[in-house]
């Protein structure tokens, strides 16, 4: 394999690991074996990094005239790698190491050992790495096997190529563990263009991101990625999040630390209702994928909770203790607009009354919070089949906010129907389509969604609506004019006396209407007499094949 060919294609390196993942069938739950693999990706990619500013400083001493014990002790100065962001990686636990040891029948702890090494010279990794890999019982051979198919991946070359590779491996690597595990998967994994199409609608280009039930860190990986799309730098957004599940909590570490993201995921797991990590923040941005109907959410113990300020959500169902803990993070109004957010949620949390949630949801569209609602196609998640939503809530609809212009739109809700998208990937899967970087950069390179996929169609309504200018690369001609306009079937923006004459409810099907039948040119006056000799026709036909059918059953010789 040519591991340093910076053009090497990645999904080749996920075939490898995923073929690796099935090396520990039966040894491992299916739930747990991800762990066991993507620690030791992990482990090999800062091992690789390692190497490669392990041979630039070498390259640098030397031609300085150092060399000898004075080399090689500067080869270890832990200061000459982390001042270049690179980990620094004790001879113990460096893939070679490891790789050459892995006959022995303890190799599961020296795995171990590695890691906590690892965790002590690095202090932000302390507690974020799986280190029980002696405690799963895997057999010597099997693991032997695992680190031999690992270590002909190769992360050497270019650093900020090898961090990209590694961050779509592991990317990849995650949605295919999900779709494994089925429903257990999605408590980690939120499908990548469900991601895609949330940050595309809020633009995250500079503030405080806020995720509290971030999973694997999807959401801010997105982020991250849209600010550099778009211009500007990794550090022009500031990272908050929160998990309850341990093993998730260190995914999603793991997942940032790969790509260089600085965040503050809390000094430990924890449950966002019952310890909010981040009790004082006010977020610029609030993207999540909340799990839908949670019963056991301890809602009894939270009855008069700050966070209630819309009402107090029913203590059987957590969907709006979400919506309303989001709406308690946002960042108030400034002056430059005020917090934005974006979150997944069951199509239930559109209608439902049972609880006080048909009155916390008409409070929360009174206080004009509701930006947009879109309603998604069926068979996007790979954990539920219950229809599913998009909510955006906006402190400010002014425009402000907006950074390519805006117009006042206090008092409306945009609709969006867009159910009868996607694209069927799988038997069982949809996706919409758009949601890949490498399918749907426009030519000139920009990071937005190609207007004719299902992601483009969706954001640039969006866009228009809230009056955002046209982007330089859009052409009138290829895409029409860049102007909002309800379509029937597909968008409609909505005042608060109009939602109110529904009951407040915000099922998007309500408002979009029936989508407009297609024009063929063809004439009335032509199309009548001619669907009218059709109709004859196949009446016509229907007598003569009952005829058939009379004939038929007549020469069976059954007397009536």
């Amino acid at each position: 394999m040519a591991n340093n060919d910076p053009t090497h294609n990645d999904l080749a390196y996920a075939d490898i690991l995923w073929r690796s993942a099935d090396t520990l069938r039966g040894q491992v739950d299916a739930a747990e074996y991800k762990h066991v693999v993507l620690g030791l990706l992990f482990l090999k990619y800062i091992s690789d990094s390692f190497g490669v500013r392990r041979e630039e400083l070498k390259g640098e001493l030397e031609a300085d005239g150092i060399k000898g014990t004075q080399l090689e002790r500067l080869l270890e100065n832990r200061d000459e790698y982390t001042a270049e962001r690179v980990f620094w990686v004790p001879p113990e636990s460096r893939w070679a190491n490891l790789q050459n040891q892995a006959t022995r029948p303890d190799i599961a702890t020296l795995i171990d050992d590695a890691i906590l090494a690892v965790e002590r010279d690095n202090p932000n990794l302390k507690g974020k790495l799986p280190r029980d890999y002696a405690r799963r019982g895997i057999a010597p051979e099997k693991m032997k096997g695992l680190i031999d198919l690992i270590a002909d991946i190769g992360f050497r070359g270019d650093r900020a190529r090898a961090r990209d590779t590694l961050g779509r491996v592991y990317e990849y690597f995650l949605g295919k563990f999900a779709q494994a595990e089925g429903k257990l998967g999605g408590e980690f994994f939120t499908p990548r263009c469900i991601v895609r199409l949330l940050v595309e609608m809020l633009e995250p280009y500079e503030g405080r991101v806020y995720d509290p039930c971030c999973g694997s860190a999807g959401m801010f990986v997105q982020s991250e990625r849209f600010v550099e799309a778009h211009g500007g730098r990794k550090t022009d957004i500031s990272i908050f999040g929160q998990e309850s599940n341990p093993t998730t909590w260190r995914l999603a570490h793991m997942n940032l630390a790969i790509r260089g993201i600085e965040a503050n995921l809390g000094s430990q797991p924890a449950d966002s209702f019952l310890r909010n990590l981040h009790p004082d923040l006010k977020a610029d941005y609030v993207l999540a994928n909340p799990p839908f109907n949670v019963s056991d959410w301890s809602g009894k113990l939270l009855a008069d909770d700050v966070r209630w300020r819309y009402g107090a959500p029913p203590v059987g169902n957590a969907n709006y203790a979400w919506i309303q803990h989001f709406i308690h993070h946002l960042a108030p109004p400034n002056g430059r607009g005020g917090g934005v957010a974006g979150f997944v949620m069951a199509n239930g949390s559109l209608s439902s009354g049972s609880g006080g949630e048909g009155e916390i949801r008409q409070r929360i569209v009174e206080a004009d919070l509701v930006d947009a609602i879109i309603a998604l196609p069926a068979q996007l998640f790979l954990t539920t089949g219950i229809p599913a939503c998009l909510w955006f809530l906006t402190r400010d609809k002014t425009g402000k906010n907006l950074k390519h212009g805006g117009r006042d739109r206090r008092g409306e809700t945009l609709f969006i129907d867009a159910r009868k998208l996607g694209t069927m990937q799988t038997r069982t899967l949809r996706v919409l389509t758009g949601g890949d970087d490498g399918e749907t950069l426009l030519a000139d390179g920009m990071g937005d969604p190609n207007p004719d996929s299902d992601i483009g169609r969706i954001v640039y309504a969006f866009r228009q609506w809230r009056g955002e200018s046209a982007p330089a690369w859009w052409n009138e001609k290829e895409h029409g004019a860049w102007a909002y306009r309800d379509i029937p079937g597909f968008c409609k923006a909505e005042t608060i006396e109009g939602i109110g004459k529904d009951g407040f409810v915000l099922t998007p099907g309500r408002y979009v209407g029936a989508e407009a039948p297609e024009d063929d040119g063809e004439p009335f006056t032509e199309k009548y007499p001619r669907l009218l000799a059709e109709l004859e026709q196949c009446f016509g036909e229907g007598e003569r094949l009952m005829g058939v059918v009379r004939e038929r059953l007549g020469g069976l010789g059954i007397d009536e």
